[in-house]
């Protein structure tokens, strides 16, 4: 069945825009660049009709139960990042994961990480190529550079299915390369960048609905050798008006040696 959902895209201007994260020192400030919010029609994954893959599509779902239910604090993260690692080295074929990065996003006004409600991809290609040395150090980050490398992404809901605000994704085959802008991320520290998209009528959007705790979509970010970067948003949708629950994920971001 076709669902809708509104989605925030991004807007071609003639000078560079950015997004301030923390802005004026206060955690979970945002200053934005403007977004134009667009209806789209959506294809359900849960369904037979539709079903996306890793190596086609930048994105795939997946069964993936975890022993950690509680994310609050730190003693977890040895936990879930084994649990990861394993997952990302089988699916993936990898050689080598580190994980480097969990957000655990709350969809409430008064949380200091929120759903990312713009339609994005997570790094530049020199924005992944920095990050890159930032993790690694310069030397060993040359050595990689040699190979295959990517940064993959992990999300998974936390506490309840998700009833709102699920993450969707746009295919890539339906994305035009004039589609994407080059965003600064503006950091108190530091400065990155990402990709934002445009609106266009052929973009193909794909979800899977009230994923659970026990599943995970994991997608492309950056890859060295070409696999697209996935284009991602949370979706303003509601599954079901009866249900109340406050939608939690948590994103982990990976770095992927081939």
């Amino acid at each position: 069945m076709t669902r809708t959902a509104t989605v925030n895209y991004h807007v071609h201007k003639p000078y560079r825009q950015a997004f301030e994260l923390d802005s004026g020192g206060v955690a979970g400030n945002l200053i934005s660049p403007e977004l134009a919010t667009t209806t789209v029609a959506l294809a359900d994954t849960r369904t037979k009709a539709t079903s996306v893959t890793f190596a086609s599509d930048a994105v795939e779902f997946t069964l993936l139960k975890s022993q950690v239910r509680d994310f609050t604090g730190d003693s977890w993260k040895q936990t879930y990042d084994a649990e990861l690692t394993g997952m990302l080295l089988d699916r993936l074929s990898a050689q080598e994961v580190v994980i480097f990065d969990h957000t655990v996003r709350v969809d409430d006004p008064g949380a200091t990480r929120k759903p990312a409600r713009n339609v994005h991809s997570d790094y530049s290609k020199d924005g992944a190529e920095q990050r890159l040395v930032d993790l690694l150090g310069a030397e060993t980050a040359a050595e990689w550079a040699q190979g295959h490398f990517a940064f993959v992404n992990v999300w998974r809901p936390v506490e309840h299915p998700i009833n709102s605000a699920p993450l969707g994704f746009v295919r890539p085959s339906s994305v035009d390369p004039s589609d994407w802008i080059l965003l600064d991320l503006i950091y108190p520290d530091r400065k990155g960048q990402i990709m934002g998209l445009v609106g266009n009528p052929d973009h193909e959007w794909v979800y899977l609905s009230k994923m659970t705790p026990d599943e995970v979509a994991f997608f492309n970010i950056y890859d060295s050798q070409g696999l697209p970067s996935v284009a991602h948003s949370a979706l303003d949708m509601i599954e079901d008006p009866n249900v109340t629950t406050i939608r939690k994920s948590i994103e982990s971001r990976t770095l992927v040696r081939y």
